[in-house]
């Protein structure tokens, strides 16, 4: 999502979504002045809205699968993703994942902010899954530091395979942002390191134990203040 259209929602929807939606955010200090990576749980379709209003009036690209839809759905949803910034991944393509790969990297390098989900996938039980090591290698080519956030609320607004209702609209979704993660050791470690080796893996896994241990400390938070 560019400057302005960033902007746009920043005036016009994010007080619609906070009215709608937010009960409570916590950490907006901790946001970095800097561009970011944004690595939260899944709970939702939802989420989007809510790690936007995190980002506005930023210029900030998510990351969004496209193997699971088809006719109009498709369509639809590959509007969506033009005016939003998308950035596409099929899943079961090879040469789509490189590319995602690219283009997350390069929108990091001229500026832009990177959503990102390292679940992968929305929960379907409302526990936080695996993480996957995406993040962790994006991190390694950018520096750019990892902002942890976990959300609360809207599996219960829209969980996975059921349809928007009006009706089900409350004020419940709770967010907390964690302190930035640099590791500024791995990054400088990486760099003498065969991105092929198995020194090079243990690093990604290690970030991303890391980024998810903080994503759960985040949300159990959130669990014991309700």
């Amino acid at each position: 999502m560019n400057r302005l259209i960033s902007w746009f929602c920043k005036i016009f929807i994010a007080p619609i979504v906070k009215f709608l939606l937010i009960k409570r955010v916590k950490g907006w200090e901790n946001i970095p002045e800097t561009n970011f990576i944004l690595a939260s749980n899944h709970e939702s379709h939802l989420d989007w809205i809510i790690d936007g209003y995190i980002c506005v009036p930023r210029s900030f690209r998510f990351i969004g699968q496209t193997d699971q839809y088809s006719g109009l759905t498709k369509v639809f949803l590959y509007i969506m993703y033009f005016f939003a910034g998308v950035i596409h991944l099929n899943r079961k393509s090879k040469a789509s994942k490189k590319k995602m790969f690219e283009q997350a990297i390069k929108s990091l390098k001229v500026g832009d902010c990177l959503i990102i989900y390292p679940e992968g996938t929305r929960t379907r039980t409302g526990q936080i899954g695996r993480g996957k090591r995406g993040i962790a290698r994006i991190f390694l080519e950018t520096g750019k530091p990892i902002l942890p956030v976990a959300i609360k609320g809207t599996f219960e607004l829209l969980p996975p395979k059921s349809r928007p209702r009006t009706d089900k609209i409350k004020r419940i979704v709770e967010i907390n942002i964690g302190k930035p993660l640099y590791f500024k050791q791995e990054y400088e470690k990486a760099k003498s390191v065969d991105k092929n080796s198995e020194e090079y893996r243990l690093l990604l896994s290690k970030i991303t134990g890391k980024m998810m241990n903080e994503i759960i400390s985040l949300r159990s938070e959130l669990d014991l203040k309700t």
